[in-house]
């Protein structure tokens, strides 16, 4: 980051690191043109929405910025301002006072809240990517790009990721950013046709504690986002195949297909578990939601009380995609919406990659922020819910291989999100994080290797990414090493400084997150409140 931007009051972005520029385009098609694989939750809901960020060709002359918040930008500004608690009327007025920020005291909404002036020069922060930018034709053997469909957390966006989505990217993957609608973000809009009144969809206030009312209600959610993946699915067949379908989010000259006709026959979808799928916190628990109501929904071993959410016949476009052989990447994988007693059965039922044609654990990467590798129930239930036999109450000896699990030292919730380089001052004092920006670069790594791993063609880690070589050249140790693959990332020896493997049966980690989480006076609800932008909550 150079000197002058520093003197620059609005956070920015770095650069992306892979060797590709990043491309990118919004979408929101009519539900009515995509074959629903399962009922439509809420009738309401009458389009899909999604940013694709994507490997471009470098433009010939100077491309207008993309702002990370998006228009109307003032109403994603209030929408943010209510969701981290303030009233209407202070959402509205912006008035400012000094404030001071901790994190025990939950002081941090009365920081946000009193300076929000302040937050309006996120109006100025851009994201270093093209808008609608030609798509680079694909180095691929197969001429097409590998894709990625990423589903955010409560208070996240399409864009809330866009510099772990817009370094994937760089690195030849074209990923797809759901925009949920089902109230987990703090605002999102549904456009029926180009041009018309937008209608808002707002942050819905659900309590973190588990009760049958929120399990309900969580429940409602999770229909709703799995009914949205299933339509994004559909919508990327439809996109590679060349059909035409209506963008409201395009010019008028090109709402009818448009920029999308570049992707035509560019995207490795149709071959059965090539789309990798990424979430994070509700949005990791989304993917695994996802991936067992597919994978189990033909089972006849389900008992009577089990109530599907997503419900995809065995002949659904869907069904086909998603195999044992699929890679997944957990963030912060928040385990309570995978609890509901209408769905506990499928809870119990290991990931399709432990099926006895997959590849056990090799195409799954956990990784955790430090934050949530404190919370010991949850972490106690993620290494459940990714072992080859989620019925126990500890993971057993695996008979497959055991999936990939690290967490970052120093790292908040927040860490794996745009937030944390927006505000790494915030993240440092209130969360002890530290440099969010590295954070995020260790994610794109695991996550880049095990797709490699898993015969997914993405571009080479570079010698600086991998931290063999320093930014003015000089190598570390004497050697790069082998550039083409991160093996280090992987090592589960502390090859990596600040990069800790965890074993699913490991209760040295077990006991330490349990005495960090003691001593820290933490609790579940806490890691929450952290996780989801220290929200805090009454209910």
């Amino acid at each position: 980051m150079s000197f002058l931007s520093h003197l620059n009051p609005a956070p920015c972005f770095p650069s992306y690191t892979g060797p590709y520029k990043v491309g990118t385009t919004d979408v929101e098609i009519p539900a009515a043109e995509l074959p629903t694989p399962s009922p439509t939750p809420d009738p309401t809901l009458s389009t899909v929405s999604f940013r694709i960020f994507y490997p471009c060709e470098t433009p010939t002359k100077t491309a207008k910025p993309v702002y990370w918040l998006p228009d109307p930008q003032q109403e994603y500004l209030g929408a943010y301002v209510r969701f981290l608690g303030a009233s209407r009327r202070v959402s509205s007025f912006l008035r400012s006072s000094s404030s001071v920020v901790t994190y025990h005291d939950h002081t941090l909404l009365t920081f946000f809240s009193r300076n929000l002036p302040f937050l309006r020069i996120l109006s100025y922060t851009t994201i270093p990517v093209i808008q609608d930018a030609k798509l680079l034709q694909a180095n691929t053997k197969s001429k097409r790009w590998p894709v990625m469909v990423f589903s955010h957390g409560l208070g996240g966006t399409k864009n809330a990721y866009s510099h772990l989505l817009g370094s994937l990217s760089s690195h030849g993957v074209v990923v797809i950013a759901a925009d949920h609608r089902d109230g987990s973000a703090p605002l999102s809009l549904v456009r029926k046709a180009p041009g018309s009144k937008p209608r808002p969809v707002e942050y819905r206030s659900i309590s973190h504690r588990q009760t049958p009312e929120v399990e309900i209600a969580r429940d409602d959610q999770l229909k709703i986002r799995l009914w949205e993946l299933g339509l994004i699915h559909e919508a990327l067949l439809k996109i590679d195949r060349g059909e035409p379908l209506m963008n409201t989010l395009a010019e008028k000259s090109l709402e009818t297909m448009g920029d999308l006709a570049m992707f035509s026959s560019t995207l490795d979808v149709q071959t059965p578990g090539s789309i990798s799928w990424s979430g994070h916190s509700f949005g990791a628990a989304t993917v695994v939601q996802l991936f067992k109501s597919v994978f189990y929904s033909s089972s006849k071993g389900a008992p009577s009380s089990y109530k599907p959410l997503f419900h995809p016949s065995a002949s659904s476009q869907i069904a086909h995609q998603i195999t044992p052989t699929s890679p997944i990447s957990l963030l912060d994988l928040w385990c309570m919406p995978l609890l509901s007693e209408s769905t506990r059965w499928l809870n119990t039922q290991p990931l399709p990659c432990y099926a006895p044609d997959g590849p056990g654990g090799r195409n799954v990467v956990a990784i955790l922020s430090e934050a949530f590798f404190k919370w010991g129930n949850n972490l106690d239930q993620t290494k459940r819910t990714i072992s080859e036999d989620p019925s126990l109450d500890k993971p057993s000896v695996q008979k497959h291989a055991a999936p990939y699990v690290f967490y970052p030292v120093s790292s908040a919730h927040l860490s794996q999100s745009d937030f944390g380089i927006l505000f790494p001052w915030l993240t440092r004092k209130a969360f002890k994080a530290e440099d969010p920006a590295r954070t995020l670069r260790l994610n794109t790594r695991a996550i880049l290797e095990v797709m490699r791993r898993n015969g997914v063609a993405v571009a080479d880690t570079s010698a600086i990414d991998m931290e063999e070589k320093t930014a003015d050249g000089r190598v570390r140790g004497g050697q790069v090493g082998q550039v083409g693959q991160d093996w280090k990332i992987l090592q589960k020896d502390g090859s990596v400084v600040g990069w800790v493997a965890l074993g699913l049966g490991d209760s040295k980690h077990t006991d330490e997150a349990a005495n960090k989480e003691t001593s820290q006076g933490a609790d579940p609800m806490a890691a929450v409140v952290q996780g989801e932008v220290s929200k805090t909550t009454s209910n």
